[in-house]
């Protein structure tokens, strides 16, 4: 039996004044390309971050069940940053010092939840860069989540 992989490209970006944002990703399984993307209102831009990342992998557990071996590959500091503190997160219930939720308390719950189901390794690239001969797809969802909420902002 052929065990499967997949590989997750992920961006967030949300216009500050507006609060509107927009997450997408590009998932390679074998030698298919998947796009995911979609649009929130009233939102943040760690919350896209965050929602392309659970949304990808939804989007391959619900659909590829034989893949147990995803790689995110995400330019979100904040994102690689909450998986280090998971087991912080669950002695404190996830509660600051304060005594308060942590931010964006749903999605991590949620991302921490589908960590128990598949393996996932996270991996921290450079945001922004620029083009040239290697194929990047952190640039293409970069785009993409950009162009998604400026068309988002323009209806406005």
């Amino acid at each position: 039996m052929v065990m499967l992989f997949a590989e997750v490209y992920t961006d967030g970006s949300c216009h500050t004044q507006k609060c509107n944002g927009a997450w997408a990703s590009v998932i390679l399984i074998d030698n298919q390309k998947i796009i995911l993307s979609g649009t929130e209102i009233e939102t943040t831009h760690n919350r896209m971050e965050l929602l392309a990342v659970i949304n990808s992998i939804k989007h391959v557990t619900q659909n590829f069940p034989a893949i147990k071996d995803i790689k995110v590959i995400s330019d979100s500091q904040y994102v690689i940053g909450l998986i280090d503190r998971k087991f912080k997160f669950i002695k404190s219930n996830y509660k600051t010092k304060a005594g308060i939720d942590i931010r964006n308390v749903d999605l991590v719950k949620e991302l921490l939840a589908l960590l128990t189901f598949v393996s996932v390794a996270f991996v921290k690239i450079k945001a922004h860069q620029k083009p040239n001969s290697i194929i990047n797809y952190n640039i293409e969802v970069d785009k993409l989540s950009r162009q998604l909420v400026r068309e988002g902002s323009n209806k406005k």
